[in-house]
């Protein structure tokens, strides 16, 4: 059960500019025209594209969802969203273009191993996606938070931030490559060998890495304070907050391990976004009481008012971390299998 407030801040944000112009809906005939002539040309390079699409999907809105605060999406036509301001249409276009990309580099380099393949993934969507985030800018689709603005360097290339082309883009493609990536273990039902015994120090540093790039990239949407002075090593991120939530991770990464790892892979991954979401809210939730965690004004604009119980949690954050999970613990489970298996 959830405790409910007015839905005056819901309403609001959904009052933003959705009238689309001329050049707008010729966008989004075209971007829907490309995703599927991209989908047609990619079932005749691969196999189970039926399975292949909806992971990709799952990952960009997963990505999407989380950092919804941090960019706004506007006149795209009351047709075009599917929540608050995030639009069917962009997912389905980062859908296409990313998919493409990792299919084609893989059939063309497949004997490259898995690490040098991902930074050509990352090399030619940062082109890529670039252009296509400059598209949709000077169409006057997307643009983004004061936060967001206020953290970035004062270069930018057609409108588009060089910070946003240099580092939010190799973080977003990076993160919903790897969740693709670790699903496609099991849609092309690869034979792994299983590890025997899990180098923690090594998945220890693949999960410090992957949380440092995540809260470096989130940083604009909530602050950290009040903790020691020497805790803080990058604009706010702070190494106690990022130790928590690897110790959370790495708990449900033992518990998993010991309890569930004859488990089909869907219900692995379940119970490991179950086991650290339940310790990583409450621990949210006392940050956010206490005055450690936050969230600036572009994020409390998102909240609706409705709360969990007991904790006091507006329920966008607590539907954002199982988000945040997902393509976490994708990407640590991506790297370790490619390590253990040499792939």
């Amino acid at each position: 059960m959830l405790t409910s407030f007015p839905l005056a801040p819901l309403l609001a944000y959904c009052s933003f500019e959705k009238t689309p112009t001329a050049a707008i809906i010729g966008f989004e005939i075209g971007a829907i025209a490309l995703s599927l002539i991209v989908f047609a040309v990619l079932s005749r390079l691969t196999t189970r594209l039926w399975l292949r699409v909806p992971v990709m999907a799952v990952g960009v809105l997963l990505f999407e969802f989380f950092t919804a605060p941090m960019w706004h999406n506007e006149r795209l036509g009351w047709w075009a969203y599917i929540y608050l301001d995030v639009s069917w249409i962009l997912t389905l276009s980062w859908t296409a273009l990313i998919l493409m990309t990792v299919i084609l580099v893989d059939r063309l380099l497949t004997n490259y191993p898995a690490w040098q393949r991902f930074l050509v993934y990352l090399g030619v969507l940062l082109v890529v996606v670039s252009l296509l985030e400059m598209i949709v800018v000077n169409l006057g689709i997307r643009s983004y938070a004061p936060e967001v603005l206020d953290n970035l360097t004062g270069f930018f290339v057609a409108g588009v931030p060089l910070l946003d082309m240099l580092y939010y883009t190799p973080v977003f493609t990076g993160l919903v490559i790897a969740f693709y990536k670790y699903w496609s273990f099991a849609i092309d039902d690869e034979p792994l060998i299983p590890s025997k015994q899990r180098n923690w120090w090594r998945s220890l540093f693949i999960a410090f890495a992957a949380v440092f790039l995540f809260e470096v990239m989130i940083q604009p949407m909530v602050e950290n304070v009040n903790f020691p002075r020497w805790s803080y090593f990058f604009f706010d991120i702070n190494v106690i907050l990022i130790a928590a939530w690897v110790l959370m991770i790495g708990v449900s990464a033992i518990a998993i391990e010991r309890l569930f790892m004859h488990w089909p892979l869907l219900y692995r991954f379940l119970f490991a976004l179950g086991i650290a979401g339940s310790l990583l809210l409450p621990l949210e939730a006392w940050l956010i009481r206490n005055g450690y965690r936050v969230y600036g004004a572009s994020a409390t604009h998102n909240f609706t008012g409705f709360t969990i119980p007991t904790l006091s949690v507006p329920i966008e954050v607590a539907l954002a971390i199982p988000c945040y999970l997902a393509l976490i613990i994708a990407f640590i489970r991506y790297w370790e299998t490619v390590l253990d298996n040499r792939l």
